[in-house]
């Protein structure tokens, strides 16, 4: 490891104190639909726990 650099210390800090507000605040809008699979039911999903704790 290096010696203790303190100038390098509070460049650093400076930077890293240093809010980046150059962003766009714009919100994109999406278009589209969304589908959500469940899956099994609930007693079928229970059952294969149980199955899986057996083994």
């Amino acid at each position: 490891m290096g010696a203790y650099d303190d100038d390098e210390h509070e460049r650093r800090e400076r930077k890293n104190g240093a809010v980046d507000t150059d962003f766009s605040d714009d919100r994109t809008v999406y278009q589209g639909s969304v589908e959500y699979d469940s899956g099994d039911s609930t007693e079928a999903l229970l059952d294969q726990f149980k199955q899986l704790q057996g083994e």
